[in-house]
């Protein structure tokens, strides 16, 4: 399967939006094939999302936009399955060095972002199923 992702619009975090984006269009797609018998069941066994966290003034922050992703001395992405299992990490000192607490810090912002995108993808999944049984 090949999924090309054209983000149109966004202020920051394209890559991490268009990896959170196919996740759930592949899961749609596969959906409607196994509906429509084309395939047997939907292949797809995890959902998938991706975040960006950086450091900023020595804070953590998660999602970043256009102004503090050029402003961070650290900056860090994450795509992880909806079980907590790592697909990527990147990171770099864009400015600095950062310490394993900053590390640290970035893992549960991040951890915590893809858990509510996860949460975000099952609720779309979730409406598609009303009024289709």
């Amino acid at each position: 399967m090949w999924i090309d992702c054209d983000v149109l619009q966004a202020d920051g975090g394209t890559r991490t939006a268009a990896i959170t984006g196919a996740s759930l269009a592949v899961a749609i797609a596969c959906r409607k094939l196994a509906e429509e018998k084309k395939i047997e069941t939907p292949p797809i066994r995890k959902l998938v999302a991706a975040v960006s966290a950086g450091v900023l003034g020595g804070v953590t922050v998660l999602d970043l936009n256009y102004e503090e992703d050029k402003a961070v001395t650290v900056d860090f992405n994450l795509v992880a399955t909806e079980d907590g299992e790592f697909v990527e990490m990147q990171g770099s000192g864009e400015e600095a060095t950062f310490s394993s607490d900053e590390l640290a810090g970035m893992l549960v912002a991040c951890k915590k972002g893809i858990g509510e995108l996860i949460a975000a993808q099952r609720a779309v999944l979730a409406s598609l199923m009303v009024g289709t049984k």
